[in-house]
């Protein structure tokens, strides 16, 4: 940091400045003391638990603030008895100059919009500055005693002790954090800490001002896109939270998928992109469209994170991301899993007993060789148990090493029923913002309910300093139902069988012959012949014609799938219209509910669903179910 040429450092500021700092000492206890009455506890302090969910929820606020301003209102909601926090001031900082870029707390004389201090005056904020660390002043004395100069500008404004503090962002000091108190305050250890996690949230708004609003679009969108997405199919239940960096300021690297597939199957996807810029967010916006296309071709786990690591590759050879992809079965409670260099998922039994479920993996995405794959896991979920995927943000966070954070996720996990997955979602989160209580270890009780000294506790400290994506996944008790009849139609069709195309349409129309909609029956057999044709005219291979019916009378859904062990995948052309064909992959996008091409590992198979459009069945409508 450069100095300014106004005058050798350590001498008194000229009077100018004197009334510049006299301004801004004018605090009105009265706006604030109110925003912090809601804070007590009924003995008069705020106790830690609520200290750090009320940290939370002013970084999650801070996350939707659309000035400093506003983000310096929200932090005063942290006021309470024993933290009597009276104002609030942001020093922006230039080569020569300290300016004030916000403020709360300060009556309203305009004094912020021009004050400029340079950094040659002796002042606290300047000394934070210099030094790149906090200046605390936690009496009038000791603020008379190190700022003899300004002291008596200060002195008859009625505060009692200050907290200068670096606003730090990507390791560069881009400002100064002033908070002002009403009486003396020892500036202990916890105070310290909400102090340091108030100038990260600061120092985040700070950021936020000054990005692009292209950035904070990104950001916000895909925050948004990360809502909760429940299964199609029964049988599972999913409960999914997302914590940013700094409690809900940006968008880093992490990010959670739920992805309906064909076939009644649902892929689970959890990943994080290394860093927590804008780069990485952009980077886990991409490879979530990666995974998520991959996986609606229908390729295995495997295949799937084997092709987005070279995805990844080919984006930004610098930057590796881990990832943990599940194929589910919802009606059998199968779960397919392929892990890259990702965390192990826990597993959490009904009786309430979590145990880490260590599965084979492969490295991290845009690490893993050309020739290498990833290894896939079949395991069953049975009833009641329920499967947690999660980013490491929710177990290192807060000084925690892989062994302490998994006692505390365990500890999180174990209580409550298994029916409430949102309560064990959100004991999870909370965890994560508290001090833990109990640490297993070599001395201890191998479960980890012994508790361990107070000084390893006083070490792990809560905070936010890395995104948390957290998935759970539970397989639900089955409930009796009656059983849903299915009919199915399989036909092999040859390349020297003349006439197998016109059986198999007459076999289609037999396999509908109560459809309710007799126009969809005409366009079930269309789609069909087309699939079929192609398979004959444009390859030398013999075509597999697999068709289903279930569901409820006037409520069910065909399912039509046409395999070939053909390597060339069909494409869509824009045929003339005296052209003979052309038009079959039109003709599925315009008419079917939905269709797609899934690679086999011996060529490919189309698929095309309809659904049953509700009308009468024997002259009645259908029942209500």
């Amino acid at each position: 940091m450069g100095r300014a040429e106004d005058g050798p450092a350590g001498d008194p500021p000229d009077s100018a400045e004197l009334r510049q700092i006299e301004a801004l000492n004018h605090i009105g206890p009265a706006s604030t003391r109110q925003a912090g009455a809601a804070s007590r506890a009924p003995d008069g302090r705020a106790s830690p638990r609520r200290r750090d969910s009320d940290v939370l929820a002013a970084g999650h606020d801070l996350a939707e603030s659309d000035s400093l301003a506003d983000a310096l209102r929200t932090l005063v909601r942290l006021r309470t008895p024993d933290f009597p926090l009276e104002g609030l001031v942001v020093f922006g900082v230039t080569e020569k100059f300290l300016n004030t870029l916000g403020q709360y707390g300060y009556r309203s004389t305009g004094a912020e919009s021009m004050f400029r201090m340079p950094v040659t005056t002796r002042h606290p904020a300047t000394e934070v500055v210099d030094t790149g660390r906090p200046v605390y002043l936690p009496t009038a004395g000791e603020y008379r005693a190190r700022f003899p100069d300004i002291w008596h500008l200060v002195a008859r404004h009625g505060r009692n002790a200050w907290a200068f503090l670096p606003l730090v962002v990507s390791g560069r000091l881009t400002g100064v954090l002033l908070a002002a108190f009403g009486t003396q305050m020892d500036f202990a250890e916890d105070v310290r800490e909400l102090l340091a996690q108030a100038a990260g949230l600061v120092a985040q708004a700070l950021e936020r001002t000054r990005t692009s609003s292209a950035e904070l679009a990104l950001s916000r969108g895909l925050r948004r896109s990360m809502g909760a997405a429940e299964p199609a199919e029964p049988g599972l239940s999913v409960a999914t939270r997302y914590i940013p960096t700094g409690g809900g300021l940006v968008v880093g690297g992490d990010w959670y998928d739920v992805i309906n597939l064909p076939g009644e199957r649902l892929a689970l996807v959890i990943g994080d992109v290394e860093g927590h810029d804008v780069h990485a967010a952009g980077l886990m916006a991409q490879l979530r469209t990666a995974v998520h296309a991959y996986a609606a071709e229908g390729h295995r786990p495997d295949a799937v994170l084997a092709r987005t690591s070279r995805f990844l590759t080919a984006l930004d050879e610098d930057r590796y991301a881990t990832c943990l992809y599940i194929e589910a079965e919802p009606a059998t409670g199968m779960l397919h899993i392929a892990r890259a260099g990702h965390p192990h998922p826990v597993l959490r039994l009904p009786d309430g007993t979590c145990m880490l479920k260590h599965v084979n993996g492969g490295l991290p995405l845009g690490l893993m060789p050309d020739e290498h794959d990833y290894p896939v896991t079949d395991l069953e979920l049975r009833p009641g148990e329920i499967m947690m995927l999660c980013t490491d943000g929710l177990i290192e966070t807060g000084g925690h090493d892989m062994f302490s954070g998994w006692i505390r996720v365990r500890d999180a996990m174990t209580p409550g029923p298994t029916e409430d997955l949102e309560g064990i979602a959100d004991r999870l989160i909370q965890a994560v913002h508290r001090p833990p209580t109990r640490y297993g270890g070599p001395d201890g009780d191998p479960t980890g309910h012994v508790p361990q000294d107070p000084d390893r506790r006083a070490r792990h400290s809560p905070r936010n300093e890395d995104d948390i994506a957290l998935l759970l996944l539970r397989r639900d008790t089955p409930v009796s139902r009656p059983e849903m009849p299915e009919r199915q139609l399989v036909l092999t069709i040859g390349q020297d069988e003349g006439q197998g195309l016109a059986e198999a349409r007459a076999e289609l129309v037999a396999l509908l012959h109560d459809w309710t909609q007799p126009d969809q029956v005409d366009t079930a057999v269309l789609l069909a012949s087309e699939l079929v044709g192609n398979v004959l005219v444009h390859t030398d291979q013999t075509a597999a014609l697999t068709a289903s019916v279930s569901g409820e009378p006037g409520r069910r859904h065909l399912l039509v799938e046409v395999t070939d062990h053909g390597d060339e995948l069909p494409h869509q052309r824009t045929p003339g219209e005296l052209a003979s064909s052309g038009r079959g992959l039109m003709l599925l996008d315009i008419l079917s509910e939905e269709w797609s091409v899934r690679p086999e590992s011996a060529g490919k198979t189309v698929w095309f669903r309809l659904a049953e459009a509700n009308g009468q069945v024997n002259g009645q409508q259908p029942p209500d179910v």
